[in-house]
């Protein structure tokens, strides 16, 4: 299984995971002509692509869904709530492109096991994704107010992690936004600050040389080594070798990732 953070943060989400007989992207919150250059700087055809799946309805999830789809006639997969959402959002699609992935579902395209789960956020029916080929996993928890019981359950013992890491609290209640905003994302419906994202993670983790990519970053209330340094500490108080027992990476909001197998 091999897989890229094509762009992650505030102006837009989008991640390629892919096995030798399928590829698929999970969102695409960029436009359909970046979402090509990513594709290509990463060695990879647009035109190879098999299907979207869509974690929720928000604009820097959404953006180039319909491009993609219709560009190159991809199947969306969504559930039923998220597509009353995705109408008049994403353009004219084709019935035989509408898809319905219900939480807590599992199918398998082709040879990759997908498996979804609810999340807490403030969209319609908003969802995360594991990954399964052969005996590896991949999990894609991202845009959460807060990580439950029973989504660090379901994530747990994967291999890899694109984990959401958004904001730092102090930078984000020092902010110029609105304290509505404020609430919102510090709400149970919002975004996991850096803290939070360490102390979740730790009740995942194995210590078995997991890769972590810290994502969707706030651009206003949030640095790359800021988030890295945080969960960094936090991992390590709680005796997990950072470089050894776990790897920490960064995402972009201009540039995919490497393509890495696993």
């Amino acid at each position: 299984m091999r897989f890229s953070v094509l762009a992650s943060g505030s102006t837009g989400n989008a991640i390629y995971v892919a096995t030798d007989r399928v590829s698929v992207l999970i969102d695409v919150g960029i436009t359909g002509k970046q979402a090509e250059a990513a594709l290509e700087t990463i060695g990879v055809n647009p035109a190879e692509l098999g299907a979207i799946l869509v974690t929720h309805e928000h604009v820097d999830h959404i953006k180039g869904v319909g491009v993609m789809a219709r560009r190159y006639g991809l199947p969306i997969y969504a559930n039923d709530k998220t597509w009353s959402e995705l109408d008049g959002q994403i353009g004219t699609i084709k019935e035989d492109q509408r898809r319905f992935f219900s939480v807590g579902e599992k199918k398998e395209l082709e040879d990759l096991g997908i498996e979804s789960f609810g999340i807490s956020h403030d969209a319609a029916e908003p969802m995360g994704f594991c990954f399964y080929h052969g005996k590896k996993k991949l999990s894609v928890a991202t845009d959460l107010g807060y990580v439950s019981d029973r989504i660090k359950e379901t994530i747990r013992g994967a291999d890899a992690y694109v984990f959401e890491s958004n904001h730092d609290v102090e930078l984000l209640r020092m902010s110029q936004y609105p304290w509505s905003i404020k609430r919102r994302i510090l709400s149970d419906v919002g975004h996991l600050s850096n803290e939070a994202a360490g102390d979740a993670l730790l009740d995942c983790l194995t210590g078995g040389a997991e890769r972590v990519y810290l994502a969707h970053l706030s651009k206003e209330n949030n640095m790359i080594d800021l988030a890295r340094l945080t969960v960094k500490n936090i991992l390590e108080e709680r005796g997990l070798s950072v470089g050894n027992d776990v790897h920490l990476r960064d995402t972009y909001p201009d540039r995919p990732t490497k393509l890495e197998e696993l």
